[in-house]
C-alpha cells in the first residue's frame, strides 16, 4: 500500500516536516508495510525555501540586508547547485515576523531589503529567482525593492514615495541581461502568491492586509491612496495598464505583486502549483492508494489557492483519494464539494483548551493517532487478507 503525506506546517504549532513524519509513524504503527511518502509542503509563504532545499541539491546562501524598518538583518535564501536558480521568501528580508508587535507600522516598512537579497543574487550569476511573497511586514507596492535594484529614479512624488532613502544600488537590476523591462520573453522571476487580490480598492492590498501589519483605519485609507497613485504613475509611465492594478495577486505582500509583474516582468502563479510542480507532485501519486494533505485550520478558504486545495486538484486528475486532516475543521459541506474524500480533525474528542493543543507533542500525538484510526478504518481484511 503507498500513501502520500503531503501536509504544509500547523501554524504556531508544528512545521510540515514535523506534522509529516508524525503521521507517518501514525500508518505504520498500524500498517507497517506500508509505503509512506512524505512531502512537506508550502503554499508560498513560510517554509518555501526549506521546500525547495529538501527536493534537490541546492546551498544556503546568508547576507545582509536592510529590514522591513531599515535595520540590517540576515537573510537567507538557496542556490541550486548549478547557480542557476535561487529560491527565496521575502519574508526572509521583510516579514512580519521580523517586526515587534508594538513596532509594526506599514506607513514605515519597506522592501528594500527585498531588493538587496535579489541583487545579490544577480551578482552571484543567478539567472532565474523563484519568489515566495507571503507573510510581508510592507505596504509599499515593492517601492523599496524597486529603490534597491536601482529602478526608482523617477518616484520623487511625495504622493507615492514612502520614504526618501537616498540610497542607490551599486548595479541597476534592470542593466543585468534578460532582467526588467527588456527581459527575455521566458520570465527570469517565479512569484509564488498565496493570494488573488488586486492592488487597490476594498479587496486590495490596504484594506485587507494592512489592519493585520499594524495599520489604523485612517492608515488604511491613506495606503489605499498611495497605491492607487502608484499604479497610476506606472501607467502614465507605459509601464503598466489600468488592468494590471486588478491582475490576480497584485495586492500580494502589500502591493509587492504588482511591482514584480509590471516592472521586473514576473510570472505570477499560486504558491503551492510552483511547489508542486518543483517537486514533481504528480510522480509521487503514481501508484499511491492515498494522499493525506492538511493544516492547521481548514476552512472554506482552504479551497482558495492553499496547500491542500492544489493537493487534492492533482489527486482527482489522478483518481487518487484523498484525505483531508487538519486541527480544525470548518465549512465542511464546503470543503467535501470540492474533492476531499475524507475529513479528519485531530483534535476531535479532546476536550483540553487550544492552548494544550497547539502544544508540540501534544499535535504530534494527536496526528499520529488521527492516522491509527484512519488506518484502522481504510484497511480491512479482504477474503482474509489484508
Amino acid at each position: 500500500m503507498k500513501i502520500v503525506v503531503a501536509l504544509d506546517s500547523f501554524k504556531g504549532c508544528l512545521t510540515a516536516e514535523e506534522a509529516c513524519e508524525a503521521a507517518r509513524e501514525g500508518i505504520l504503527s498500524v500498517k507497517g508495510d506500508a509505503e509512506v511518502v512524505c512531502v512537506p509542503l508550502s503554499d508560498g509563504g513560510e517554509g518555501l525555501v526549506s521546500c525547495f532545499l529538501r527536493m534537490g541539491k541546492a546551498r544556503v546562501v546568508r547576507v545582509r540586508v536592510h529590514g522591513p524598518l531599515m535595520e540590517e538583518v540576515t537573510a537567507e535564501y538557496a542556490v541550486s547547485e548549478g547557480g542557476e536558480t535561487a529560491y527565496m521568501e521575502m519574508a526572509s528580508a521583510c516579514g512580519l515576523m521580523l517586526v515587534p508587535m508594538d513596532r509594526r507600522n506599514p506607513m514605515e516598512a519597506t522592501t528594500y531589503g527585498l531588493g538587496e537579497m535579489m541583487m545579490d543574487a544577480v551578482k552571484r550569476g543567478v539567472k532565474h529567482i523563484v519568489l515566495g511573497i507571503g507573510g510581508s511586514a510592507t505596504c509599499d507596492a515593492g517601492m523599496g525593492m524597486l529603490e534597491a535594484l536601482g529602478c526608482d529614479s523617477w518616484l520623487n512624488d511625495e504622493e507615492v514615495r514612502w520614504r526618501p532613502l537616498n540610497r542607490r544600488a551599486p548595479r541597476r537590476l534592470t542593466d543585468v541581461p534578460h532582467v526588467g523591462k527588456a527581459m527575455c520573453p521566458t520570465s527570469v522571476l517565479t512569484v509564488a502568491c498565496d493570494v488573488n487580490n488586486p492592488l487597490y480598492g476594498v479587496e486590495g492590498a490596504a484594506y485587507v492586509f494592512a489592519p493585520q501589519k499594524g495599520a489604523t483605519p485612517e492608515q488604511v485609507e491613506l495606503l489605499d491612496q498611495r497605491l492607487r497613485a502608484f499604479a497610476k504613475a506606472t501607467e502614465a509611465m507605459g509601464i503598466a495598464t489600468p488592468e494590471d492594478a486588478f491582475h490576480p495577486g497584485a495586492g500580494a505582500a502589500g502591493g509587492l505583486g504588482y511591482a514584480l509583474l509590471t516592472y521586473l516582468r514576473a510570472d505570477l502563479k499560486q504558491g503551492i502549483e510552483v511547489v508542486l510542480d518543483a517537486c514533481r507532485f504528480e510522480e509521487m501519486l503514481q501508484g499511491a492508494d492515498m494522499v493525506i494533505t492538511g493544516e492547521g485550520c481548514s476552512d472554506v478558504q482552504t479551497t482558495h489557492g492553499k496547500v491542500a486545495a492544489g493537493v487534492v486538484w492533482r489527486a482527482q486528475r489522478l483518481g487518487v483519494k484523498t484525505v483531508l486532516m487538519s486541527g480544525q475543521i470548518k465549512d465542511r459541506e464546503a470543503l467535501l464539494s470540492y474533492g476531499f474524500d475524507c475529513l479528519c480533525c485531530i483534535n476531535e474528542g479532546d476536550a483540553r483548551p487550544v492552548a494544550e493543543l497547539m502544544r508540540t507533542e501534544v499535535a504530534k500525538a494527536n496526528i499520529k493517532r488521527t492516522c491509527q484510526r484512519m488506518m484502522n478504518h481504510f484497511i480491512r481484511p479482504k477474503n482474509g487478507r489484508n
